[in-house]
């Protein structure tokens, strides 16, 4: 993250209140065959010790080379301190498992040269190797010390990054996260790991982007047992964090699954009501 600013960057950097949100974890494997998460997604955190807003912000996606090519608007976000934002981004189509109530949904990309938005999707980022930047407008990032950059990621191959080298290539099964804080150094702050999608508690203007479909369980807390379910649901199945499959809804009875077998933990779970996927996290205690 940029925390030097020219004095036109200070001036497109007035909205951010000094902010100390950068980018968290990039996952680009979702939809791929062979991939459990549905989307790829971006996670945004605050590292810094007070609240930070972002106003008139942009995610920006660039390939391994050339210029940066798409970008989403954000709506305003106010972050406290550790907390993270979720955005869902675009899908090649397969995977099992949705997110789990990202704090953003993208379905409009635009693309910067001048061809018609791409509706109905999030940003299709490249799997192994790209550049992704958080700007605090919509004009075209040029590279990590841009004026208008307040995060910037290359990863893989990458042609541009911070620091001295870019962040490792993310796969199908795992992300790239960042390791602590920021030293502005995408290989350094950056390492391999299973994806850990955290959506924060919402704090935007507009929280009707956030999906419904993460509903369908009474109890997110698990504290006897048993799943209850709100509806109706077919083909019900657990998961671990990682993705591995440890239960299937067989045991259904009266809108209830007993999971006494499973040890105490974070868990997702998945379901289809009226042949809609939805799915939600729970935490057994």
């Amino acid at each position: 993250m940029k925390k030097v600013f020219t004095f036109i960057g200070l001036v497109s950097a007035v909205a951010f209140s000094n902010a100390q949100i950068v980018i968290n974890e990039i996952y680009t494997g979702g939809g791929i065959l062979g991939a459990t998460l549905t989307n790829d997604f971006i996670e945004l955190k605050n590292i810094g010790t007070s609240t930070s807003t972002l106003s008139g912000a942009t995610i920006q996606y660039g390939p391994v080379s050339g210029p940066f090519t798409q970008y989403h608007t954000l709506p305003n976000i106010t972050l406290a301190p550790g907390q993270t934002y979720l955005i869902q981004e675009g899908s090649d189509g397969g995977g099992i498992i949705n997110l789990v109530n990202p704090n953003l949904v993208v379905n409009v990309v635009f693309n910067f040269n001048g061809t018609a938005p791409t509706v109905g999707l999030g940003l299709g980022l490249a799997l192994t190797s790209g550049k992704v930047a958080l700007a605090s407008n919509t004009t075209q990032v040029t590279g990590p010390t841009a004026s208008n950059v307040v995060d910037f990621v290359g990863y893989g191959l990458a042609n541009q990054y911070e620091g001295s080298g870019a962040a490792p290539s993310p796969s199908i099964l795992n992300s790239i996260t960042r390791v602590s804080g920021d030293t502005n150094s995408n290989n350094v702050d950056f390492t391999v790991t299973l994806p850990t999608p955290q959506a924060g508690v919402l704090a935007v203007s507009d929280i009707s982007s956030s999906p419904a479909s993460g509903n369908f369980i009474k109890n997110t807390l698990v504290k006897n047992n048993e799943i209850s379910f709100r509806a109706e649901v077919k083909e019900v199945k657990v998961y671990t964090l990682s993705g591995q499959l440890i239960k299937t809804g067989s045991g259904i009875n009266n809108d209830k699954l007993n999971i006494a077998e499973l040890q105490k933990g974070n868990y997702i779970v998945t379901g289809v009501i009226d042949n809609k996927v939805v799915s939600q996290k729970i935490l057994k205690d």
